[in-house]
């Protein structure tokens, strides 16, 4: 065991020996941190919540009460191999926020990055792989194998569909179902989600020039207004990639892409 003389754990907590805290960590009380588990410096743990596994997270995150973060994952192949859950800095969790770890089937670790933020009630499944900057609304859940890249946002009450990828600045609407790919910057929803415009009020899209901005509606309209085929939709990005930093989000879409895109 290794523990900052700056962390403070609460005295009927459980920190068994092997877990790594890091200075200015909080853990609040009943919680339990198994074995394995590393927690970088002034990371918060609220009340009631476990952390388990082989779970890595990084420095300034929150974590409400009663959350369940690196727990055996829902996958029924799963045999308890040592898989993995890795988050990176200051990411907010909600109450009841649960993290499954990843299979060897998959990535083998369910994977976080920085600065983004989940609400009350948020799943994220197995080998997800989650980008910096994404939200997600209250009691919605990411399957297993779900790729949100930077920026992406998912609103209250949605079921993402395994194997999805949203692309990046991606919003999608409250109580969708998304079963397919969503490209880039593409507003989607409905049960099951189609595309509904260009999410012009993202972070990500409103950082961007105006003439980048004019070429992601263009791209929306060879998407779904000129019956264009995906494969005539990627000749045509080569063609605008060293020109337009933006299409290289489109590349790095397309080259994941395996569900087909909302339609």
């Amino acid at each position: 065991m290794s523990i900052s003389p700056l962390a403070r754990v609460a005295s009927n907590s459980v920190v068994e020996p092997g877990v790594v805290l890091g200075a200015h960590v909080n853990i609040g009380p009943f919680c339990v941190i198994s074995a394995g588990v590393v927690i970088g410096e002034g990371t918060v743990v609220g009340a009631y919540s476990v952390i388990t596994g082989l779970t890595t997270i990084g420095c300034h995150n929150t974590f409400g009460q009663f959350s369940s973060i690196g727990e055996v994952n829902q996958d029924l192949k799963y045999a308890d191999e040592p898989t993995t859950v890795m988050i990176g800095d200051r990411n907010q969790f909600g109450k009841n926020a649960t993290i499954h770890r990843g299979t060897v089937q998959g990535l083998s670790t369910t994977l976080i990055g920085n600065d983004n933020h989940f609400l009350n009630g948020v799943h994220i499944g197995h080998d997800c792989v989650v980008g910096n900057g994404t939200m997600i609304g209250d009691n919605s859940g990411l399957a297993g194998h779900v790729e949100l890249d930077d920026g992406a946002q998912v609103g209250f009450m949605c079921a993402i569909h395994q194997f999805c990828m949203l692309g990046s600045g991606v919003k999608i609407l409250d109580q969708s179902g998304v079963v397919q790919d969503v490209p880039p910057f593409v507003m989607a929803g409905g049960n099951h989600a189609v595309p509904k415009g260009i999410a012009a009020e993202s972070s990500m899209f409103q950082a961007l020039d105006k003439e980048q901005q004019d070429l992601i509606y263009a791209m929306y309209e060879r998407f779904y207004n000129q019956a264009l085929s995906i494969e005539e939709v990627k000749r045509s990005l080569k063609i605008l990639e060293s020109d337009f930093p933006v299409i290289g989000l489109y590349d790095r879409f397309f080259a994941r892409s395996a569900r087909g895109i909302v339609r």
